[in-house]
């Protein structure tokens, strides 16, 4: 009953140990060789750029803007080419002085997802219309004016991880070679520090806007970018946080990540009515089961083997009671149920599995005897609609990549390199579970005026929002600046713009918070 697939483990955040403090000089940078000059000429590594004009109306305002999208050049130390990065850039056409118009950075996650997510879905001023919550039919597709387009508060600069969307590696250099926590930080600082070069915004106000390993990314990045290029941040905003990856894999012999899930499988059992005193106030019961996961729930895993049957079973009544499986499924989990098997457990008995990503989604069950989960529903449900609508906007309307493949993924997740370069602090001799909370505690200490915002869906099962708030509560700040975090809730899943009333309140919350980290 504890297999937990592997395949789960690999894409944990595709869509979407202690931490050490991060020293004050960060470390040179370790992109990939160059290509022998007789296979990198001028046409390899040529950067390409597409620039349409158009307008919007978002609330009250007409908004004209100037979409740029285009494929910029990365480097090593030694100035030879390594790849082209893909971005959509969108700028506001009639502010005069750029210096007051604050610039976002955007990106997805995986690692190894493009950003047509976050592009497509919830900022950029157009949008794939899909279904709220259930499976969007084929063909033919909808794509619609975003009236959350975060286009009324900030400039838009959406960006590809190298091998996903058009972006790739040039001449000696592969994708696999940007495939890490830090070779993926040090190629998304360039790309920003290039951008602000080319584009006079070294003095606008200037955001992360991340999801999922994205946010790990941002945590990496910020710190990367205020100690290695001196970029200071307004604020930092983090969409279905996971800062410490041991919180949501279940490890042999770590009970945390039951602990950290059981508020999320409480909330998704309430949402499906599977329980059977179902209380009327989803947030009182939520803090409920916060309290039992962190109280006797957590009391009892941490006696393991000592834990008696009658403690057994009185657990087992009472994780029935938040969870709605049975109670003689809960004792033969011996109380440890992992995402997987929740998933496939949890309405076995309609013939359903229950979405990861986000659980309101449901899709039938091939094989009903299976222990765990045989994917996952939200993604057929949904990937269809996108993937038809970034090509088709990309080549019509941003007149780009027709003769291209636009990647949504690059396949490298399952070969990230997860090992850091050597940051001093408070680290052990062995590695632990990756985890970049140090990079935004020490961001914060440098920069005090830097502004987080965390984004959190109650159906979100890939990045369970329990444990992002145990996260957050143990950055190790000073009170002064534990303050500059802020945490919102959606009644949606980890990508919560999927649901119609929670795009509007996502829009709203950052826009508040774009105000707040840009005041004097």
């Amino acid at each position: 009953m504890k297999k937990f697939f592997s395949i789960f483990a690999a894409g944990l955040f595709l869509l979407f140990g202690q931490a050490a403090r991060v020293a004050a000089q960060a470390p040179e940078g370790r992109a990939p060789e160059a290509k022998a000059p007789d296979k990198c000429d001028a046409a390899a590594t040529k950067e390409e750029s597409s620039v349409t004009d158009h307008s919007i109306r978002l609330g009250s305002q007409s908004i004209p803007y100037k979409a740029t999208a285009s494929t910029t050049l990365l480097k090593n130390d030694k100035g030879d080419a390594t790849g082209l990065l893909y971005s959509v850039a969108y700028t506001r056409s009639d502010v005069k002085d750029p210096t007051t118009r604050p610039v976002s950075f955007l990106y997805n996650g995986g690692p190894g997802s493009a950003t047509m997510w976050l592009h497509m879905g919830a900022f950029g001023p157009r949008r794939a219309w899909t279904v709220d919550g259930s499976f969007t039919a084929p063909a033919p597709y909808k794509l619609v004016d975003n009236g959350e387009s975060l286009l009324d508060k900030t400039d838009l600069v959406f960006i590809d991880a190298m091998g996903t969307g058009y972006s790739h590696a040039v001449c000696k250099a592969t994708e696999k070679d940007f495939y890490g926590v830090d070779e993926d930080v040090e190629a998304f600082a360039q790309f920003i520090v290039t951008y602000l070069s080319r584009n006079d915004r070294w003095n606008s106000p200037k955001f992360l806007i991340g999801e999922s390993y994205g946010t790990f990314r941002s945590a990496a990045l910020g710190n990367y970018l205020q100690q290695h290029d001196t970029v200071h941040l307004n604020g930092i905003v983090l969409i279905s946080s996971v800062l410490d990856l041991s919180t949501i894999t279940f490890p042999t012999g770590d009970d945390r990540s039951y602990i950290y899930y059981l508020p999320s499988y409480a909330a998704v059992a309430w949402y499906h009515k599977v329980l059977k005193d179902r209380p009327a106030d989803l947030p009182g019961f939520i803090e409920e089961a916060r309290k039992y996961a962190q109280g006797d729930y957590a009391a009892a895993l941490f006696k393991g083997a000592e834990l008696s049957s009658s403690e057994k079973a009185a657990v087992a009544k009472r994780l029935s009671y938040f969870t709605g499986l049975s109670e003689d499924y809960l004792g033969r989990a011996d109380l440890r149920v992992n995402l997987s098997q929740f998933m496939a457990e949890l309405q076995r008995s309609r013939g359903l599995t229950t979405g990861r990503i986000d659980a309101r989604f449901t899709g039938y069950t091939f094989d009903l005897l299976e222990e765990n989960a045989q994917g996952d529903p939200e993604g057929p449900a949904v990937g269809g609609a996108y993937t038809a609508l970034i090509n088709a906007y990309n080549h019509e309307e941003l007149k780009f990549g027709k003769d291209k493949i636009y990647h949504n993924t690059s396949g490298g997740g399952g070969g990230w390199n997860f090992t850091r370069q050597q940051r001093g602090g408070r680290g052990g001799f062995f590695p632990s579970g990756p985890n970049v909370e140090g990079d935004l505690a020490q961001a914060m200490v440098t920069n005090p005026r830097l502004l987080v915002q965390v984004e959190n869906g109650y159906y979100d099962m890939a990045t369970p929002f329990f444990a992002t708030e145990f996260t957050m509560e143990h950055l190790g700040l000073p009170a002064d600046l534990q303050k500059n975090v802020k945490l919102d809730y959606y009644n949606a899943g980890h990508m919560m713009y999927l649901h119609d009333e929670d795009r509007v309140s996502l829009h709203d919350h950052i826009a508040g918070f774009i105000d707040r980290a840009t005041k004097p």
